[in-house]
């Protein structure tokens, strides 16, 4: 019998109400459209699109830090919505996030190591000397002196920063990480030694790791799969290196066209053309019918299911000319 994902969302929706301001009393702004995905223990899944798509807001739905507004989230086929607030809070310990500003995510009053023992603390794992022990060894963990654990976070710097958020993550032994943007802000050199720890802290700890991004190369570096946003939606999934060698859907085409490194093999696709319509209203049927270069009238008229592609193992596309595309 196969085991059950480790994470796994299902038909997630999830909308913020409009208060207020020049805009407030409107309908709600949809930011996750029936998104179904899975993580299986011990897998990097990459989440990649433009800014506004929905990344982060799957990531917090994920960990329940929002919860969804339809659909529901199983860890280890159990539902967080159905778990009472002890059990919730055991699993959340299970759970962790690396957020994207290293800096915004630490408090500026208080010690490293103050910080980084507080899941420690919270949660039981250790006490007084042991819980300083176990400080000691993620800052060792994420290659940083245990020293370290007696400054303030404004004495590091951003990468510095970034791998004390890395350590305050694993601090309470999680299965799974959600890493939102994680080198975004980071110096191109800091990035690469971020992304490696990540690599090789997955491999030591059998971590599960959904990894947003919108860079596409430490993607491919470091995800075995690939999950393609566009206005709330999924529109490509697939193993990473099939999908880096032959993108299916014309959005994720043109995601990879628009970084020459990475072009795939095969006709010459034009960067996207247009704006990214509001996510507040977006288009009827399939959402990138209004840039898509293959877009029929037909596009606008339903949905288009995420399916299988015959023939292509793992691979799934949102697309009604799925046919013509493979």
């Amino acid at each position: 019998m196969t085991a059950p994902p480790l994470v796994q969302g299902e038909a997630l929706t999830r909308a913020f109400p409009r208060r207020g301001g020049l805009f407030g009393g409107g309908a709600p702004v949809v930011a996750l459209r029936g998104v179904d995905i899975t993580i299986a223990r011990g897998e990097a899944v990459g989440v990649v699109g433009e800014s506004g798509c929905g990344k982060s807001t799957l990531g917090r739905v994920l960990l329940h830090l929002l919860p969804p507004t339809s659909g529901r989230v199983l860890f280890e086929g159990e539902d967080l919505a159905e778990q009472p607030g002890d059990k919730l809070r055991a699993l959340r310990r299970r759970m962790q996030m690396v957020f994207q500003d290293p800096y915004g995510s630490l408090d500026p009053r208080r010690t490293v190591g103050a910080q980084i023992a507080d899941g420690i603390l919270i949660h039981g794992l250790a006490q007084g000397a042991e819980a300083e022990e176990q400080v000691a060894a993620l800052l060792r963990q994420v290659g940083l002196d245990p020293e370290h654990a007696q400054r303030l976070p404004h004495e590091f710097s951003g990468g510095q920063r970034q791998r004390i958020a890395v350590a305050r993550a694993l601090a309470t032994r999680p299965d799974f990480i959600v890493a939102d943007e994680p080198v975004s802000a980071l110096d191109v050199s800091i990035q690469a030694q971020v992304v490696n720890l990540l690599a090789d802290l997955r491999a030591q700890l059998g971590l599960a790791l959904l990894f947003i991004s919108h860079d596409l190369h430490v993607v491919r570096h470091l995800c075995d799969r690939v999950v393609v946003m566009y206005l709330g939606r999924v529109m490509e999934e697939g193993p990473a290196e099939a999908f880096f060698r032959a993108p299916m859907h014309p959005y994720s085409r043109a995601l990879l066209a628009a970084t020459p490194s990475l072009r795939h093999r095969g006709p010459v696709v034009e960067p996207i053309a247009g704006e990214v319509p509001s996510i507040a209203s977006p288009p009827s049927g399939c959402v990138f019918r209004t840039r898509c270069p293959m877009a029929q009238p037909a596009c606008a008229e339903a949905v288009p299911p995420l399916e299988p592609l015959p023939g292509m193992a793992g691979r799934m596309i949102a697309c009604r000319r799925a046919a013509e595309l493979v």
